[in-house]
């Protein structure tokens, strides 16, 4: 077959007619676009203002940090940037948020009635409400409403669904509920008449949720990867509070800071308070013995050569008595270490040991307990960095451990030593009286206990200037200032309301269009298959009272169309054919119509033409032409060939004198099998010598098949589709079965187009067409009834 009917249905889009479509309902883009822009105007209206507010920190690092050094000593390593990632961690905290929040009340929330919105208040309301932290995370929520003239004040509370009301003629005011206590002052900094007559509301939200608010509006990140300094930008609709929440937060980071770093020098000024009160007691013990001695005694002073023989031995007591510190010391420290619940409690330091590597251990260990405290804020004791401390914190726990107990193996032998050396000098005191040793005995213990009780009051000022000269751990390098407007952004909202209002319309005529599953404009068709157009026919009212609609010598509508089809129709057929078959897929498209109107304008043109009626299961030319559905037709020659004559079948119609019409005739038993008869091509072969043309009107060829075998006596075959009421996938079958080959020569013809109406395409300028009868079985005749000629006989 040739390739002009290889036929595939077009997946291209006729923008040029989609164009055309839309300028055709303008005036409803235009007006759905003009309400969307109003829309959008009245919706920026009530959107709140948001702005950023930005600053910027720098988070120090100790040089020299023991506990780092401790730490990669033992083999974990932790770098600066680690660190550094670690405190902008803690500042994204939502714990240490809740800390600012409630430092400066920002749970509480102010703002008074607009006209499309309410307007924020910060730190300018006449009223300020106040509740406290405590009873406000319980209470999760609550709106308040007040009305003041700034004496007396009206209070509508609304928590979940109760509600409380309460007036108040004075103020400071306190307002008990069962959600909690709220307190209400005037602020006498604010004017309350240039809120009079306006509604103020209050908003108090649980501390947790408003700190969750201000995490999610928080950014927290580094400038470079080569510097610790954190900018901090907060979005906010209120740029005062912005600055202030940045500062709380900073001033509430520094706090916990210092707080951790604090907590080894109050452990130890803890641990020196004990031992003086310890020592002090011990101390005034001794003083009294020595008094009540020298009382027994009877004496002030004691001989000279007593002291003489002694002074030998005083210099081995007094390293006896140093000796003897550092191991109560040791002992102090060991006994801590043993108690269960200081596992991972920091250990005194700096309270007078002469052993400085131990020294350097315990500070390293207080370091790593204060590392891990910090972490275990922010995350949990499955974390892989906690674990990695609790590590390093047992190990050095045991190095401590082991250390003090080599010390004082240490010391036990320097002490061993010491009494063997003050035993050599107790036969030079052997004569001196008993009162003398005894003496000498009771003023070692007090020298003892006095230098010690001097070592731990000057530990203890030592301790105090520790905690007093704590350095911040960030330092504000910008205060917190406004920064950049973020929206709500008018032109970004028009372009997106212009998208709409464009979008929408169009979006919904295109859906309507694709959506919509019959036939309306030659664009569909052309659309569906590649076959030829050969007309449109556009609907009539004359239909209804006449079905042939043209007449000869006029040059009106109708007549132009059917002499276009005509004229088409001519060009398709090759030199000496003649039959023509007009079909369609179902009954009611206008078949018969346009075969009898195009048959009229062949005899218009003075061609001798005949119109056969093949369909012979529901005839159709009769009421076309009006002939009676019982006269003889076709059938009784198919039926009877070598009987019937069947050029004297043939009726001379009354319109034109060159038309002829060769109905039906009586429906037989069996039409499918009358048309497969040769006498059918017999038929044909007579009408070819008596007649210019033949138009065949036959049965619609998606209903039965017998168009089909008519097809074989067929020159061209014209298919009819009517407008508005052809499905578009009855197209699919006629492009099948010319791919087939059981179709030939075939031209499209859209029938039934409205003109009165623009939208449903471009060309002509008509659209939604009407519908017509349907091909049925019984008194209705369907095919053709929008025309007037489908009526009950």
């Amino acid at each position: 077959m040739d390739n002009q009917f290889e036929l595939e249905e077009s997946a291209g889009f006729d923008y040029k007619a989609f164009f055309v479509k839309l300028l055709m309902f303008w005036p409803w883009i235009l007006g759905f676009l003009a309400a969307s822009m109003v829309v959008c105007y009245f919706y920026i209206q009530t959107l709140t203002p948001q702005y950023t507010v930005n600053s910027s920190v720098l988070i120090k690092h100790e040089k020299g940090n023991h506990s780092m050094n401790g730490m990669e000593e033992l083999g974990f390593v932790t770098t600066s940037t680690q660190l550094f990632e670690n405190e902008i961690e803690i500042l994204r905290a939502r714990s240490l948020m809740r800390k600012a929040v409630i430092s400066r009340d920002l749970y509480i929330t102010y703002s008074y009635e607009g006209r499309y919105r309410n307007h924020e208040l910060y730190n300018n309301t006449p009223v300020k409400v106040w509740m406290t932290p405590e009873e406000a995370e319980k209470m999760g929520y609550a709106g308040i409403e007040m009305t003041t003239d700034g004496t007396s004040l009206d209070v509508e509370i609304k928590v979940g669904k109760n509600t409380y009301s309460k007036h108040f003629d004075t103020l400071p005011a306190v307002f008990t509920t069962p959600a909690g206590v709220f307190s209400f002052t005037a602020d006498k900094n604010v004017n309350p008449e240039a809120f009079a007559g306006k509604k103020i509301f209050a908003s108090v939200v649980s501390p947790t949720s408003m700190a969750a608010s201000y995490k999610g509006a928080l950014n927290v990140e580094a400038f470079n990867k080569a510097a610790s300094i954190a900018s901090l930008t907060l979005v906010t609709s209120n740029i005062e509070r912005g600055k202030d929440f940045l500062t709380a937060l900073v001033n509430v980071y520094n706090s916990d800071a210092n707080d951790d770093k604090n907590e080894v020098a109050s452990k130890t000024a803890e641990f020196i308070d004990e031992r003086i009160r310890l020592i002090n007691s011990e101390l005034g013990t001794t003083e009294s013995e020595l008094a009540a001695f020298k009382q027994k005694a009877g004496v002030v002073d004691l001989a000279s050569d007593a002291s003489m023989a002694a002074t030998e031995r005083s210099a081995y007591e007094k390293a006896y008595a140093d000796n003897e510190t550092q191991v109560r010391l040791l002992g102090f420290i060991k006994t801590y270490l043993m108690e269960s619940d200081k596992e991972y409690a920091v250990i005194p330091s700096n309270i007078g040991l002469s052993n400085q590597n131990l020294g350097t251990l315990i500070e390293r260990y207080n370091e790593m307990l204060l590392e891990r405290s910090r972490l275990l804020r922010t995350s949990s004791e499955t974390n892989p960095s906690v674990l990695t401390l609790n590590d390093g914190i047992s190990i050095l726990r045991d190095n401590i451990r082991l250390v003090i107990e080599t010390e004082e193996k240490t010391l036990q032998i320097t002490k061993a030593e010491l009494e063997r050396q003050t035993a050599k000098f107790d036969t030079k005191v052997q004569n001196a009286p008993v009162q003398e040793k005894e003496f000498l005995s009771i003023a070692r213990q007090q020298e003892i206990k006095a230098n010690l009780y001097l070592m731990l009051l000057q530990k203890r000022e030592e301790n105090s200037i520790t905690l007093a000269s704590t350095a911040n751990n960030a330092r504000v390098i910008d205060e917190p200032a406004y920064s950049g407007y973020v929206g709500p952004v008018s032109s970004k909202i028009y372009s997106m309301a212009l998208a709409i209002g464009l979008g929408v319309p169009v979006g919904i005529i295109f859906l309507i269009g694709v959506l919509k599953y019959r036939i309306e404009t030659r664009g569909d068709v052309e659309t569906l298959t590649t076959l030829p157009i050969i007309g449109d026919v556009p609907m009539t009212k004359d239909a209804q009272v006449n079905p042939i609609v043209i007449h000869e010598n006029r040059n009106e509508m109708m007549e132009e169309v059917f002499r276009s089809i005509r004229t088409n129709v001519q060009y398709l057929l090759q030199e000496g054919q003649k039959v023509i078959l007009f079909t369609s897929t179902s009954s009611g498209e206008g078949k018969s119509f346009n075969a009898g109107n195009l048959a009229t304008s062949f005899a218009f043109m003075g061609k001798k033409t005949v119109i056969v009626g093949l369909d012979i299961r529901r005839p159709g030319l009769n009421k076309v032409f009006k002939i009676s559905r019982k006269a003889d037709g076709i059938s009784q020659y198919l039926s009877q060939p070598s009987t019937t004559d069947l050029m004297s079948l043939c009726q001379k119609s009354d319109v034109n004198e060159n038309l002829y019409i060769l109905p039906g005739g009586i429906v037989p038993p069996n039409p499918t099998e009358l048309v497969a008869r040769p006498s059918l091509d017999e038929a044909i072969a007579i009408l070819k010598k008596n007649f210019d043309y033949i138009i065949l009107d036959t049965a619609p060829i998606g209903m039965v098949t017998d168009t089909q075998l008519i097809s074989r006596v067929a020159d061209i075959v014209v298919y009819v589709c009517r407008s508005g009421y052809t499905p578009k996938r009855d197209l699919k079958l006629v492009n099948q079965l010319v791919s087939e080959g059981k179709l030939h020569q075939v031209g499209i013809l859209i029938n039934g187009i409205d003109m009165s109406n623009r939208s449903a395409g471009y060309y002509y300028g008509y659209g939604k067409y009407g519908r017509y009868g349907k091909y049925g079985h019984g008194k209705r005749y369907g095919y053709g009834y929008g025309y007037g000629y489908g009526k009950e006989k």
